[in-house]
């Protein structure tokens, strides 16, 4: 999230296992004649509201796309079999359609040797990258400072943003999964969270 002058972000530090973390995102979405041309990580990224694609196919079209530039010959790199299943579910309901997607090329890619990954900005979009990662599943990623991970992973951070209840500074902390905000107060000394990392009831959390 960026900083407008009004937001104060808090990052809280997290330990690294460096054995299996991989910290450079380049290496993995990008090709080496893409990161020689000085590619950014921005131009492989596929963006796609919470509702779903734009148009039909447009995000298995953008996933072969990406197979096809690492080399690999994208097979069964579609989402029709979701889309026809989806059509005569009557279970189904808004927003449900692009995890399904998501889910199922997810499985399609990890036996190209592939990884679908998704940047978590703190938004209501799907930011999705493919990661060519050989069956290993990568952690520690990061772009512009907030995190990316594989779909359908447990989130290493989370983002927590509220408004103070005092002064309306909005506030933003990226916390390791196991940490809290226990006892937590704004800057101007409002209390937020009560000892096991509660909201105050007149606290209000951003979706």
């Amino acid at each position: 999230m960026h900083d407008n002058g009004t937001t104060t972000v808090r990052s809280a530090a997290r330990a690294v296992d460096s054995v299996i973390v991989v910290t450079e995102l380049e290496e993995l979405v990008l090709t080496p004649g893409e990161r020689a041309r000085g590619v950014h990580v921005d131009s492989v990224m596929f963006t796609m509201d919470w509702t779903g694609e734009d148009y039909p196919g447009q995000l298995a079209a953008f996933v072969a796309g990406r197979v096809r530039a690492f080399g690999a010959e994208p097979t069964d790199v579609d989402t029709n079999v979701v889309q026809h299943a989806a059509e005569t579910d009557p279970t189904l309901r808004r927003g449900d359609l692009p995890v399904r997607q998501l889910d199922h090329l997810s499985g399609v890619l990890a036996d190209l040797g592939c990884t679908l990954m998704v940047w978590e900005n703190g938004t209501d979009t799907y930011e999705i990258l493919v990661a060519l990662t050989d069956g290993r599943e990568p952690t520690g990623l990061t772009h512009q400072g907030l995190p990316v991970r594989a779909w359908g992973s447990e989130p290493e951070e989370t983002l927590v943003s509220l408004n103070c209840p005092n002064c309306s500074q909005m506030l933003v902390w990226q916390l390791p999964a196991d940490q809290t905000l226990a006892d937590e107060r704004c800057d101007c000394g409002a209390a937020l969270f009560d000892a096991t990392g509660r909201p105050l009831p007149n606290v209000t959390l951003h979706d």
